[in-house]
C-alpha cells in the first residue's frame, strides 16, 4: 500500500511474474484514498494478510511513523484485524541506491557531469533528532551510499534540507540558501535531486525545479539540472518487487487462493452471524 497507481500496476506484475499471487493497493496518510477507507475494502474483499510498504525510504516519525498511527487508529474500531506486516524503511537498500544511481548516470550520460551533486531530502524539525528519529542519519547514509555507488568524494555533493516551515530551527544545511551561497561563491552548474521522495510532487517540481532554480540562477549560478525522481523507473521497480517480497516471506503468496472455498467459508461465517 501508499504508491501511485502506476507504481503500484508495475509492482503488481512484477510480483505476478515472479508467481507472487497479491493485490496491490495505493492509499494516502492524507488525501483520497485514505488509509482506512482502502483497509476497510481489503477487509470486506476477504484478505487477511496485508503488507504496509510505505513511499518512505527513510524512517521518520513526522513521515513513515504517521502513516503507521493512521493504520492503528483503524485497528483500534475493527473487531477482526488482518494479520499486518510494516516495511519501516529502506534508505540503505542496495537495490534503491542502485536505482538511484543509474538515474544519475543517465542524466550525466546526457548532460554531462555538474560542478556539484546536491541530494535534497525534506525536512523536519531539528527537535525530532534530538528526541531520537532516525530520519537525520538515514538521509545521510543514503547520501554516503549513492555517492559511493556513483565515485563521488566528499567535495562532490551536499545533502541539504527543504520544505522547512515556521520559526523553529529546521535540520540544515537548508536547500535554497545554500544553492545561493553556491553560486555566490563561484559554483557555476549544479544537479539536484530528491532522494527522499520516489515519485515527483509539488514539492520536488514546484519547489526545487522551478524556485530553487531561480535562487541559484539569479544569485549568479549559469546552469541549474534537476535530476527527477524515480517514478516508474523500472530498475526501480525491480528493487520496490525484491523489497515487497523480502517482506512477503513466509506468507503463501505463491499459492493460488481458492475462490470457491473462500466464498464457501464467508457464507459459512455469515450464516453463523457474522456481519463482514
Amino acid at each position: 500500500m501508499v504508491w501511485t497507481k502506476k507504481q503500484a500496476a508495475l509492482l503488481k506484475g512484477f510480483l505476478g511474474e515472479q508467481g507472487h499471487h497479491v493485490d496491490v493497493r495505493v492509499a494516502m496518510t492524507y488525501g483520497n484514498p485514505g488509509v482506512a477507507q482502502e483497509l476497510d475494502k481489503l477487509k470486506a474483499e476477504g484478505f487477511t494478510r496485508v503488507l504496509i510498504l510505505p513511499a518512505y525510504p527513510q524512517y521518520s516519525g513526522t513521515t513513515t511513523a504517521a502513516l503507521f498511527d493512521a493504520i492503528y487508529k483503524w485497528a483500534e474500531r475493527t473487531r477482526y484485524v488482518p494479520e499486518l506486516r510494516f516495511v519501516n524503511h529502506f534508505h540503505d537498500d542496495p537495490g534503491y541506491i542502485g536505482a538511484l544511481a543509474a538515474t544519475v548516470r543517465k542524466h550525466w550520460q546526457a548532460n554531462g557531469q555538474p560542478d556539484q551533486l546536491v541530494m535534497s531530502f525534506h525536512g523536519v524539525p531539528e527537535r525530532t533528532l534530538h528526541l531520537g528519529d532516525p530520519y537525520h542519519c538515514e538521509c545521510h547514509k543514503t547520501g554516503r551510499l549513492l555517492a559511493e555507488a556513483l565515485g563521488l568524494n566528499k567535495q562532490q555533493y551536499t545533502i541539504t534540507f527543504q520544505s522547512r516551515f515556521g520559526k523553529a530551527k529546521w535540520l540544515e544545511p537548508y536547500t535554497e540558501p545554500t544553492l545561493i551561497a553556491m553560486a555566490q561563491a563561484g559554483t557555476k552548474k549544479v544537479d539536484v535531486m530528491c532522494p527522499g521522495f520516489t515519485g515527483d510532487c509539488l514539492e520536488t517540481l514546484e519547489e526545487i525545479n522551478m524556485e530553487a532554480r531561480e535562487a541559484f540562477l539569479h544569485a549568479g549560478g549559469a546552469e541549474f539540472n534537476y535530476i527527477p525522481c524515480l517514478n516508474d523507473d523500472l530498475g526501480w521497480v525491480r528493487a520496490l518487487t525484491a523489497i515487497t517480497t523480502q517482506h512477503l516471506a513466509g506468507w503463501p503468496t505463491q499459492t493460488l487462493p481458492d475462490a470457491a472455498a473462500l466464498a464457501a467459508s464467508r457464507q459459512a461465517a455469515l450464516a453463523l452471524g457474522s456481519k463482514d
